[in-house]
């Protein structure tokens, strides 16, 4: 009853066929990229862009962003390689099951709570006050008790995220569809947003493009960076510390290529579409933050640039406020499809820890009809929905960044180990130069890390020990990982 048993890969691959808890695979490449814009592109273009701009970066912030994906890009070769090698749901839980161990995978799959769940509930006041803005904008004031990040119950928060998780029972395909032509959409007013402000862009407003570094007061009270309590670093804003310090920001505008992976059982072809899926996404959201924050701060100086809403106050500066209106309703339509793809990725996770018996097995079983895990699905929307009606998450954002850093670590260290214990399995992708990319990924992470406060990792510490105590308290002890391997369904796919 070892708490580092491993389940094998070809166990982990034989149990996607068991009766009751099988996905229906409808996804393709493109399915899957289109997720993967989905989830990515919401906040972080609409709101980040500013913030970092203004405070740490000045008009470099687009190196911000390039310094940001590149982490995000070793990371992603790494996903790519073990979503295609054990295609299974679950993403990081899966993969660390297999090469690290039970506690491991418990470990990973309670952190990613914080990444999904937690950040569904973020986004999803972000949208209530989107939604709040552009409805006072047609005449329709919503009170403040009732929308917005201070309301008593944030009822549009609440209700975005039960309509999704509705879309998400309904199945896979159809939440695809619905995920494509929302994401036609917000890619659609983006690429407006890049060509109508390049007409607006003034050339010194560029100049310096890396403004000169200016050290920063220290910060304490748990505010401070972690790497400043260990070390004594005083941040800069600006020069080259400012680029780095807002690229620990801007990680938090890529998160969601990971959540690819979690749709793995459900992908018709698994070991050449997932890494397509992943790495594609990542390339064209890359991409099209930079474009957007070189647009930006070209259109208006870098420190009178709106922190809140940056795009559709710097058309206003030029005298185009009516496209803030258009703004809203991209961003709108950005958060929806991230609600909807981090609901979609929480439920696999928990999914497939409740079909290893480390959560309530009822809970793995999938609906007759429609081929998801529907009891699972619904459970999740309503805690998120309660969660995002009554507490005002914004402080908790940093949370979602150390969650989703420390899963990229524990499948960046997975890939070394999985390729030295199992060389033998067949890799439709694999990480190139490897082990020097995953170990580059795990720096690059862990650097990303220390950059987040005090305060943060304490809480992060705090939920996983509450972690610790349900592990043992329940799932140790009903874990099917000493049990026989189930026997493949004869039934068809």
């Amino acid at each position: 009853m070892s708490v580092f048993r491993t389940k094998s890969v070809e166990r982990s691959i034989r149990d996607t066929d068991e009766a009751g808890h099988r996905l229906r695979r409808d996804l393709s490449a493109l399915d899957l990229t289109i997720f993967g814009v989905g989830v990515i592109i919401g906040t972080g273009i609409f709101v980040l862009t500013g913030e970092v701009a203004k405070e740490k970066s000045g008009p470099a912030v687009a190196l911000s962003f390039v310094a940001a994906g590149i982490a995000c890009a070793l990371a992603a070769l790494c996903y790519a390689e073990f979503a295609s090698t054990v295609p299974v749901a679950g993403s990081a839980y899966t993969f660390s099951f297999a090469t690290l161990g039970e506690l491991p995978a418990w470990i990973i799959g309670w952190d990613l709570v914080l990444e999904l769940a937690l950040a569904a509930a973020t986004v999803s006041v972000g949208w209530s006050g989107y939604a709040k803005s552009l409805l006072g904008d047609l005449g329709w004031d919503l009170p403040s008790s009732v929308a917005g990040e201070h309301a008593t119950f944030n009822i549009p928060a609440a209700l975005i995220v039960l309509v999704v998780t509705g879309v998400l029972v309904l199945g896979i395909k159809v939440s695809s569809r619905v995920n494509a032509v929302i994401v036609t959409i917000k890619i659609a007013i983006v690429l407006f947003v890049i060509f109508a402000g390049l007409f607006f862009i003034k050339g010194s407003n560029y100049h310096p493009f890396v403004p000169k570094s200016v050290p920063t007061p220290s910060v304490h009270g748990g505010q401070e960076p972690l790497v400043q309590a260990l070390f004594g670093y005083t941040p800069s804003t600006y020069g080259w510390a400012g680029i780095f310090a807002g690229a620990a920001i801007v990680f938090f505008a890529f998160i969601g290529f990971d959540i690819v992976a979690t749709a793995a059982e459900e992908t018709k072809k698994p070991q050449r579409d997932l890494p397509i899926g992943i790495i594609a996404s990542l390339a064209i959201c890359t991409t099209l933050y930079v474009a957007v924050s070189l647009v930006v701060v070209g259109m208006e100086n870098y420190r009178r640039l709106s922190v809140e809403a940056p795009l559709a106050e710097a058309f206003k500066a030029v005298g185009h406020s009516g496209f803030a209106t258009i703004i809203d309703i991209g961003a709108i339509a950005g958060l929806t499809t991230v609600v909807l793809i981090l609901v979609l990725g929480q439920s696999r996770v928990f999914f497939a820890m409740s079909r290893d018996g480390l959560l309530p097995q009822w809970l793995a079983e999938v609906h007759p009809r429609f081929g998801t895990p529907a009891r699972m699905t619904v459970i999740i929307g309503v805690i998120v929905a309660i969660i995002a009606g009554l507490i005002p998450l914004s402080a908790l954002a940093d949370l979602v960044n150390i969650g989703t850093l420390f899963a990229f670590v524990v499948v960046s260290i997975g890939v070394i180990i999985l390729r030295r214990t199992r060389p033998d399995l067949p890799r439709s992708f694999r990480v190139p130069w490897s082990p020097v990319v995953p170990i580059l990924s795990v720096l690059a992470c862990v650097y990303l890390m220390l950059n987040l406060p005090v305060e943060t990792w304490i809480r992060f510490v705090v939920w996983m020990l509450i972690g610790f105590v349900i592990y043992f308290g329940y799932g140790h002890r009903h874990s099917r990982a000493g049990e026989p391997a189930v026997k493949p369904s004869v039934e068809s796919r």
